[in-house]
């Protein structure tokens, strides 16, 4: 899959979060599957998406 379709796939999901944020975490869970997808097929994340991992990251510690 190309880079493109996975950036569009995360746009959604993103949207998702804003659109029904009862399901934050799940969707959370999801972006974070995507970058290992990204990353599994040897793909670099563009700096935008390594952002938004250490963005989903820091979430994920402050709840914790």
């Amino acid at each position: 899959m190309a880079l493109e379709s996975f950036k569009a796939q995360i746009s959604l999901l993103l949207e998702e979060m804003v659109n029904q944020p009862e399901d934050v975490r799940e969707v959370q869970e999801q972006l974070r599957e995507k970058l290992r997808e990204i990353r599994a097929m040897g793909m670099p994340l563009p700096a935008d998406l390594v952002e938004l991992e250490r963005n989903l990251d820091a979430d994920l510690d402050a709840d914790t």
